[in-house]
């Protein structure tokens, strides 16, 4: 039968493979996506080193915390495409990351990434057709007396660390909740760095209703404006996102505790994934085998 077009995108955003590779893939199939898919897998025969160079900004995030939650260790690791990201095999690869990572302790790629790591990553790189790599790992130590909590997203794409001095796993949980879903900048207002609180004031400044105004009626706005801003980027000033009827300061110390800090990964933030012309591709590999 005749693979369409449409057909051919579609495998290719599923798979992250060539246009002609999924074009005769389909073919052989009749058109059929899952059964391409399959053979696909099973007959790929594509080197691992010709994916390295592939922007890898999919993936999933994942976390481990210590029984008692004196430490947490979370890590991204990244392939191509959401399709490979569900995949059974990536996925214990992600696993084998995370363990080995809270097991000894370490931040430090290189060292989580040791020969034998190396070769069950370019054998699963080999079996799927992408490129994937682990991108970053935090580890967090509880304060004395203190604990930390995680939480991961369901869709495994936003991963989040809460320490707290005081309280419990289930309060580090549902304040690492919130941070999932409301993504503070910081944990305080104190916190917020200079030159974004500039930033922000130049923006301010900026806005048409501060035209013409005294400079005292300016500063006033201003500072109201800031105010509002760092209330709105800070965690412990937020309403928790369980009950807007209370901060999460409150929260927190309501039970006896204090928010020391968060740390959250969200799949493939901060890099800058390719733009595919997908027409332009099609004719370069349409003329390329007319050669």
């Amino acid at each position: 039968m005749a693979v369409s077009a449409t057909l051919v995108k579609e495998l290719r955003d599923r798979t992250g493979l060539g246009m002609m590779e999924c074009k005769k893939a389909l073919a052989e199939t009749d058109g059929d996506i899952d059964v391409a898919i399959e053979n696909l897998r099973k007959a790929s025969g594509l080197k691992a080193a010709k994916k390295a160079d592939r922007t890898a900004a999919e993936g999933v995030v994942a976390s481990k915390v210590a029984d008692d939650g004196s430490s947490a260790v979370v890590v991204e690791v990244n392939s191509e495409t959401d399709f490979v990201a569900r995949d059974a095999g990536f996925l214990g690869f992600v696993g084998m990351i995370v363990d080995r990572a809270f097991s000894e302790k370490t931040v430090d790629i290189a060292a989580l990434v040791d020969a034998g790591v190396e070769d069950a990553r370019q054998t699963l790189v080999q079996k799927i057709g992408e490129n994937i790599g682990v991108r970053r790992v935090t580890r967090v130590e509880a304060p004395a007396g203190g604990v930390v909590g995680a939480y991961v997203h369901s869709n495994n794409r936003i991963a989040v660390l809460v320490e707290l001095k005081g309280g419990d796993l289930e309060l580090a949980k549902d304040v690492a909740m919130h941070v999932a879903a409301v993504n503070p900048q910081v944990v305080s207002p104190a916190d917020m760095p200079a030159e974004v609180v500039e930033k922000e004031k130049d923006i301010i400044r900026a806005q048409p209703d501060m035209a013409g105004k005294p400079a005292e009626i300016v500063e006033k706005m201003m500072t109201g404006r800031i105010n509002k801003f760092l209330k709105e980027s800070s965690l412990i000033e937020q309403a928790f996102v369980k009950d807007p009827e209370v901060t999460v300061g409150n929260l927190v110390k309501k039970a006896g505790a204090e928010v020391v800090s968060f740390t959250r990964y969200e799949v493939g933030e901060g890099i800058e994934k390719k733009q595919e012309d997908f027409a332009a591709e099609v004719a370069a590999q349409v003329a390329a085998s007319k050669k």
